[in-house]
Order: structure tokens, then C-alpha cells, then sequence
């Protein structure tokens, strides 16, 4: 609980005193080159676009834009470093390097934070405890995996797929980028990474991080740019290995690309998840955990509980009370230790959630949103609640990515179970209820990757994340994140 020490009073109540964070220990270079074979280089063509803070609008850095020369480059550097260094050393070694990583990130874990906030807009509180944390985590799982392969598939001879492609999203930059990194490296494989447009600075960080851990160079290669970027990394032919994380309709796409090549691959796609609250769940238990599971994240994630369904009988009491929660929340400058809700990552992102609102309107929904005031620069979006929609609004079947949520009920555990299951996806979901028995009988009935109960988001290394139907194809974290990077023989 927040100390009353640090409010002041003003005529309409209690507010916070600023508690900013300070950006005095970080470095951000004007322009950052493209990292392949261990040294920063200059993109072919010499084109840069620029990254912004989505909070003040101002821009952070000029980052390049590389092309297919750039993509072939980067491919050649690691096809170098797989056919050399990184598969001759021994398994111990290799995982001894990406302890280091691990390490390095432990110390610098303020800086890459203070980044990822300023890039990406997220609270700093977010990625203070949640991402920099979990990114470090990956490295320090996989680094103890790396010489136990013969453990973690036995009777089966385990070889290194080769090298691989990475296309990460901006929700998660860093904890993206670990969590595909770090079992790559593991199993014996090179990295060509290629971070999202809007948020490339913790990426280019990492870069840096890695040139200083002395990494056998071209062993991780990180490139920027854009869709296309990304395209020409997946129709590469000397890729092996594919691993994406982002929209279904990009994932599509990929899909189609590799189809007929041998290419192994992993897709980590968009989400839709429902939280069932049933009448025995302790209720303001379950309400903190939907606001966590949307609001305090502005919906930036693919597992978001961006659909509640809640029993009839306690719908009205969860409402008043998810409303009541709503008001409190801070929308605003993300560096600040008090925010709750921090920028929208983009002007694109906005309108997108700005056209779901009237969607969601123009369909007939009950629109409710807090009454808090929103910085004038920058993008912002209230948190969201949409009643009284019905199973075909778009705002329960689409995901949209924002801080919106669209509230259902339901009457018996079957009901719940089948609109949870109405929907293209199947990343998570969540069960909030006081009985044991019916938290395992929602579980196994909710088609979904990842399921909560009497939580939402919480994340470990050690567990497997994907999902089922249109959220994507393949497991990533845990045993399971080691299995896509490796090819097996009896």
C-alpha cells in the first residue's frame, strides 16, 4: 500500500506526489547501426527511421532499416558462427556464455528498464519487476539447460536445428527477445533477431550487452526494420529456423511462406482470453486480478483477459466494484512510480483501439471508461469496460489490444465453458472460484495454451507458453522451448 506520506491534498481528494524515475544512468546514441558478426554496422543503403517516446512524442533515436543485403549479411555472419566457433565449443561453455548474459542483465537491470519504458510506454513499474526480471530469468533457465540436452530428451540423439529467425513484437521487447534467445543459443544454435519498428532500443542494448559478454561474433545478429525486414529473414534460404511473435494475419502469411520448405517453426499469435468469475470466487480477490489481467498492461498483451464472464448472480456486484477499481487507476507520464497505465506504443495502435470503441458502440454495448484526466501530448487511452454485448460483437470475437474489456455472464459452468471456447483463439484464459473441483473441471474444458486460477499473468521460464486454434503453432519457455530449437533422431 501506498505510503500517505507521499500524497497531497487537493480540493477533489487525495492524488500522489510525482515519484519520477531518473534517466540520468542511461545512454541513448543518437543513431544506432545494425548489429551482424559482432560489430555495429552501417545499413547498406544508409537509411535510418526514427523510434519516439509514445508518451511525449519526442524522438529517442534514429535506428537503421535494413534490406535484403543487410538480411543476407546477417545470415552469412551466422551461418559463419554455426558452422564455426559456437558448434565446436562444448555444451558447458556455451552455457557459461549465456549465463553471463544473464548476469550482465541482473546489473544493468535499471538501465534496460528505464529504456524499455521510455521506447514502449509502459509503466516503469511493468518493466522494473516484471520484464527485466523475466528476461534475465530466461537466460539463467536455458544457461543450465545447455549442457543437459542428452537429459531433457533422452534415448533421443539431439542436434542444433542451425540458424534462426526471430521476429519479435513491441508489447514485450526484451523478455521477447530472451525468451527466443536464450534456448537457441542453448541447443547450439546462431540468432538472426529482428525487433518491432516501434521499439528496437532494448534490442540495440542487448546488442551492446552481448559485444561485452564476448560472444563469439555472429552468434546473435540483431537487425532492424520493418514488416518487410522481417519477410525477407522468413524467405531466406539459408534460415532454418523460423520463430515469430505477433498478429495471426502476419502468421498466416508466414505460414504460407514456408510451406513446402523444411523449415521448422514456432508461432506465438494473437489471444482473446476469458476470465470466468463464478459466485463462490473471492470477489475483490478477482476483480484486482481482472484490472491486473488488462489495465495495469493497457492491454499490450496477447494473453490479456481482455473478455470477463461472470455469473449471473454476482454480475452486478463484480461491475460496481471493477468500477469503483477503474476509478482509482493513474493514467499517465509511464516514468512515473505511480502510474498504472502508461502510453498506448503508438499513433497506429490508438486509432486501431479508437475504431473498437465506436465498433463497440455502434453494436449497441454499454460503454463505461474512468473519468481520469489523460496528459494532452502523447497516446492515451482511459481504461474500458464494454455491457451488455452479446457473443457475435466484434468485441468479444477480435483481439484489439488496448485497455478494453467486454463483459459477459453466464448462469451454469457449461454456459461459461462455451462462450469462453466461442472465439478463433485460444492463447489463455483464467477461473476464478473457491472449489478445486471446479477450477479443474473449467481447465480442462477452456481450449486454451495457459490457464490461471485465482491469478492471471504470472510467468515462469520453466513453463511452456502458446496456444491452440489461430493463437498459433508450437510451445515456447520451459522443456518445450528447447524441443523447437533442436532436430532429434532415435
Amino acid at each position: 500500500m501506498k505510503s500517505q506520506a507521499n500524497k497531497l491534498a487537493f480540493n477533489d481528494g487525495w492524488h500522489y506526489a510525482p515519484a519520477p524515475e531518473s534517466t540520468d544512468h542511461i545512454r541513448i546514441d543518437e543513431k544506432y547501426d545494425l548489429f551482424i558478426g559482432g560489430e555495429f554496422v552501417a545499413p547498406e543503403e544508409g537509411r535510418y527511421f526514427e523510434t519516439i517516446n509514445p508518451a511525449t512524442e519526442d524522438t529517442l533515436s534514429s535506428v537503421a532499416l535494413a534490406t535484403e543485403t543487410d538480411i543476407d549479411r546477417a545470415v552469412k555472419a551466422a551461418r559463419k558462427a554455426y558452422n564455426g566457433p559456437w558448434s565446436k565449443m562444448k555444451a558447458s561453455e556455451r552455457g557459461k556464455y549465456i549465463f553471463r548474459i544473464a548476469r550482465m542483465l541482473q546489473e544493468r537491470a535499471r538501465e534496460f528498464a528505464t529504456i524499455e519504458t521510455l521506447d514502449g510506454g509502459k509503466p516503469i513499474r511493468e518493466s522494473r519487476d516484471i520484464d527485466i526480471p523475466l528476461a534475465a530469468a530466461h537466460f539463467f533457465y536455458y544457461a543450465g539447460w545447455a549442457d543437459k540436452l542428452a537429459y531433457a530428451f533422452p534415448g533421443r540423439n539431439v542436434r542444433a536445428v542451425g540458424v534462426a529467425a526471430q521476429i519479435i513484437p513491441w508489447n514485450f521487447p526484451l523478455l521477447m527477445a530472451s525468451w527466443k534467445i536464450a534456448p537457441a543459443l542453448a541447443c547450439g544454435n546462431t540468432v538472426v533477431l529482428k525487433p518491432a519498428e516501434t521499439t528496437p532500443l532494448t534490442a540495440m542494448k542487448l546488442a551492446e550487452l552481448i559485444q561485452d559478454a564476448g560472444l563469439p561474433p555472429g552468434v546473435v545478429n540483431i537487425v532492424t526494420g520493418a514488416g518487410e525486414t522481417g519477410a525477407t529473414m522468413v524467405n531466406h534460404p539459408d534460415v532454418d529456423k523460423i520463430a515469430f511473435t505477433g498478429s495471426t494475419s502476419v502468421g498466416r502469411i508466414i505460414q504460407k511462406s514456408l510451406a513446402g520448405t523444411n523449415k521448422k517453426y514456432t508461432l506465438e499469435l494473437g489471444g482473446k482470453a476469458a476470465n470466468l468469475i463464478f459466485e463462490d470466487a473471492a470477489i475483490d480477490q478477482a476483480v484486482e486480478g481482472i484490472v491486473n489481467g488488462i489495465f495495469y498492461n493497457q492491454g499490450h498483451v496477447c494473453c490479456a483477459g481482455s473478455r470477463l464472464l461472470v455469473q449471473e448472480s454476482v454480475a452486478d456486484e463484480v461491475i460496481e466494484k471493477l468500477r469503483e477499481r477503474m476509478e482509482t487507476l493513474i493514467v499517465g507520464d509511464p516514468m512515473d512510480k505511480n502510474t498504472d497505465i502508461g502510453a498506448i506504443n503508438s499513433a497506429e495502435q490508438l486509432e486501431t483501439i479508437q475504431s473498437y470503441l465506436k465498433i463497440g458502440q455502434d453494436e449497441g454495448a454499454e460503454m463505461y471508461q474512468s473519468s481520469c484526466d489523460v496528459p494532452r501530448r502523447g497516446y492515451w487511452c482511459r481504461p474500458t469496460i464494454f455491457t451488455g454485448v452479446s457473443q457475435s460483437n466484434r468485441i468479444v470475437q477480435e483481439e484489439i489490444f488496448g485497455p478494453v474489456l467486454a463483459i459477459q455472464t453466464f448462469r451454469t459452468l457449461e454456459e461459461g465453458l462455451t462462450k469462453a471456447n466461442n472465439t478463433p483463439y485460444g492463447l489463455s484464459g483464467g477461473v476464478w472460484t473457491d472449489k478445486g473441483a471446479k477450477i479443474f473441471k473449467v481447465t480442462q474444458g477452456i481450449r486454451a495454451g495457459v490457464i490461471w486460477a485465482n491469478t492471471f499473468n504470472k510467468f515462469d521460464p520453466t513453463s511452456p507458453f502458446g496456444g491452440y486454434k489461430e493463437s498459433g503453432v508450437g510451445r515456447e519457455g520451459g522443456l518445450h522451448g528447447l524441443g523447437a530449437y533442436v532436430k532429434m533422431a532415435t
